[in-house]
């Protein structure tokens, strides 16, 4: 374990004592909630902080926090990024290759959840398209970027166990469309991803894993009615009764970016490496129908499914890394 810290651990406690001057890290959905402060608390420790996000205007209103507590060289730089336009996934990655500087981490914080039935402009489901699709575009592209000791850092989720992926059916064309079904696969989906990036980068000294940042009140629950939101506190109480586990309580925003920074800045690389990550330490794979919260499903971090995914991620993408 790197660090006594939990659920309840700030970024700030995280960080406590770290210099990140020098380094360099990109860090998508740069213009609210959990990716504004992920960026503050880095470019706070010396870091130039690269924002990605799809409306630049108001990530520049949203991060004027970041600018302001950057230190030790620290600073902030933002790049347009929309996940759910693979031309415009292209043109960003293209521009920061163009440009030749090596990221030390990279976190990919941006997404969606739980939204009605769309599609992205390249046409598939927006969850699975924004969350997993564009930034396994990305990412595979800036792969270069990274040298090593660098980290790719995976936001996943809890949501993770509503659903495993659809290879089949990846874009609900066949299935019956549900929001947390789909929320459930993309998020599955990021956690596979880190799985066999790891698996393909680790040889040459990069690592990635996947991390689930807890319960967070941000813009991520835009889509949630009141009474969506209950019933789902409701469900995860029912299930923390069975488990004996406490009754659920929100993070705030700094204690759900708190893992985030642990695992791309902490964390020994070969206790994170390949693996899935909550409350600032490797989660506890579940299988079956254990009914604890916690901990990760098995076929979340499964090799195999990871290598599947990758395929037929490429097919769609329609691009080979």
């Amino acid at each position: 374990m790197s660090g006594p810290f939990g659920a309840t651990s700030t970024t700030d406690d995280v960080l406590a004592g770290v210099d990140l001057s020098g380094k360099r890290i990109l860090v998508t959905g740069a213009s609210a909630g959990l990716g504004v402060e992920t960026a503050r608390a880095l470019a706070a420790r010396g870091a130039h902080v690269v924002g990605a996000a799809r409306d630049l205007a108001k990530a520049e209103r949203a991060t004027q926090a970041v600018r302001d507590q950057a230190a030790h060289g620290g600073a902030l730089e933002l790049v347009e990024l929309d996940l759910a336009d693979l031309a415009s996934v292209r043109a960003c990655a293209d521009a920061l290759l163009a440009d030749g500087k090596a990221f030390d981490i990279i976190i990919t914080n941006a997404g969606v959840m739980a939204t009605p039935l769309g599609r992205t402009a390249d046409g598939f489901e927006i969850q699975f398209g924004t969350n997993h699709l564009g930034h396994f575009v990305l990412v595979n592209r800036l792969a270069p970027l990274l040298t090593s000791g660098s980290r790719l850092v995976a936001l996943s989720s809890s949501g993770h166990r509503f659903s495993d992926v659809n290879l089949d059916d990846p874009n609900f064309e066949t299935t019956d469309y549900t929001p947390f079904g789909a929320y459930g696969r993309s998020k599955t989906a990021n956690a596979l991803f880190a799985v066999e990036f790891d698996r393909r980068h680790k040889d040459r000294g990069v690592r990635a894993t996947a991390i689930h940042p807890g319960g967070i009140h941000t813009e991520l629950g835009r889509h949630m009615s009141a009474d969506d939101t209950a019933r789902m506190i409701e469900q995860i109480n029912e299930a923390n009764r069975l488990s004996g586990a406490a009754a659920f309580e929100f993070k705030t925003i700094p204690q759900g970016a708190a893992t985030s920074v642990w695992a791309a800045a902490v964390a020994k690389a070969d206790e994170v490496g390949g693996r899935y990550c909550e409350d600032c330490h490797v989660a506890e794979t579940l299988d079956g129908d254990n009914p604890t919260r916690g901990g990760v499903r098995a076929y979340a971090i499964n090799a195999e499914n990871a290598k599947a995914l990758w395929a037929k991620s490429e097919e769609l993408v329609q691009e080979r890394f």
